[in-house]
């Protein structure tokens, strides 16, 4: 928690990159990942987005997140996760040029989604995760020499420009799955249901070749081209989960996001992405550390439940909350009032959430904002101050076409857990 300040959260800027165009940090280091902001294509000299098309734009959003990782005495191989929010879908090959030049032999797991709109009307945000060997703990034995294990499987869709699998410290972090077969290398026949279950049994393969269980998934974000197949979705999703006989009888799920995507790669109706915890850890962990450390699922009433996700999902030392939608918990209907009623609604929940669970809102070190009209942002920030005077989350904020419930607001965050989850005994 953040009264402990043995493991605290450290947030840095650095003059040379672009300032936050908002109430948040560029990087929040905490335990052995740095969570850095999305980076628009904003030259840190002019603060405006950068002349050109969209490969300029994507040259500079890299760039603009190299020098927060160099600031921070990292490199940029430290990357163990790319996000790249594109405006127009057919942009991805000039942006591919971009980041081969990045990454050159070393590639991090990878999303890539086409949304409908993009602060300052961008054509292109980039965001990473970093590895961070050294950790917040001050002096811990032996996290300065932690190794990022990569892997790939024949068994799963092989791209060259990203890693299936790369798993550092306590958690894996997978690359986002489009509904490809393996075998084939193309888009599997029929409709959404179809290429749901072929997303999900990419995950699935991609765990069983490093010998995770599927249940060990602390984190699902479901893109989806149209927001309506939702259903559909919903109707694969629980064949997938609970996945064994121990989750069946707690009915674990995880925590979860929906979110509406303007287009894909390959033309896919839907891609999935997956967190997953990672009980055995990265060497040299101690062995003590290193198992039985265990998943922690919570619900609380002061918040929406819902059937197909938990609200709060703790392992080792981060929380990873489901997107609150701005829903009065006690009627489950979005509360009256315009996007400014929305954004408060959202915060509160995830207050309640963090409270439930001994947090605080200072805990948090990444947020990640989904509005369905781009230009509500200024709005939502005045609601936001108030929750985060300290502006010190990292953070996310992108157009959507629509979300789930006609709400106008999504938000989710990642969490600290200072003390992190306990040894199975």
């Amino acid at each position: 928690m953040a009264s402990n300040k043995i493991n605290s959260l450290l947030a840095r800027n650095t003059e040379n990159a672009p300032k936050s165009i908002g109430p948040y940090s560029q990087t929040v280091a905490f335990s052995h990942y740095n969570n850095l902001s999305a980076q628009l294509p904003i030259d840190p000299k002019s603060g405006q987005l950068v002349k050109g098309g969209v490969k300029e734009q994507a040259e500079q959003c890299f760039e603009n997140i190299r020098t927060i990782v160099e600031s921070i005495g990292h490199v940029i191989s430290d990357v163990v996760r790319i996000t790249v929010f594109v405006k127009d879908i057919k942009d991805v090959d000039a942006v591919d040029e971009v980041y081969k030049t990045f990454f050159p032999t070393y590639v991090p797991t990878r999303t890539v989604v086409a949304v409908a709109a993009l602060p300052m009307n961008a054509l292109v945000q980039i965001e990473a995760l970093i590895s961070n060997g050294e950790g917040t703990i001050p002096k811990a034995p032996q996290s300065g020499d932690l190794i990022k294990l990569t892997n790939s499987t024949a068994n799963a869709p092989i791209n060259a420009l990203s890693t299936q699998t790369v798993s550092f410290s306590h958690y894996n972090n997978i690359s986002a799955q489009l509904p490809i077969d393996s075998k084939t290398g193309r888009l599997v026949a029929g409709g959404v249901k179809e290429q749901t279950g072929q997303c999900l049994k990419n995950i699935k393969a991609i765990l069983e070749s490093i010998d995770v269980p599927f249940d060990d998934i602390v984190k699902i974000n479901i893109f989806l081209k149209n927001l309506s197949d939702i259903e559909a979705v919903n109707q694969v999703y629980t064949t997938f989960f609970p996945d064994s006989a121990i989750a069946r009888s707690v009915a674990y799920v995880p925590a979860r996001t929906v979110i509406a995507a303007s287009a894909l790669p390959m033309d896919a109706l839907v891609q999935i992405e997956a967190v997953v915890s990672h009980g055995d850890g990265t060497p040299p962990q101690a062995v003590e550390d290193r198992h039985g450390i265990v998943i922690k699922a919570n619900n609380n009433e002061n918040a929406p439940k819902c059937s197909l996700s938990t609200q709060t999902v703790a392992f080792s030392h981060y929380n990873h909350l489901s997107a609150q939608l701005p829903l009065d918990s006690k009627t489950g209907k979005i509360v009256d009032g315009g996007v400014k009623e929305q954004a408060n609604q959202c915060l509160k929940n995830i207050k309640a959430i963090l409270e439930s669970i001994d947090h605080v809102m200072d805990d948090v070190v990444k947020v990640n904002i989904f509005l369905k009209n781009i230009a509500d942002i200024d709005i939502v920030d005045e609601v936001y101050t108030t929750f985060f005077p300290g502006g010190i989350p990292a953070r996310r904020t992108v157009g959507v076409s629509a979300l789930l419930k006609d709400a106008l607001i999504q938000i989710d965050v990642v969490v600290s857990n200072a003390e992190g989850t306990p040894i199975k005994v």
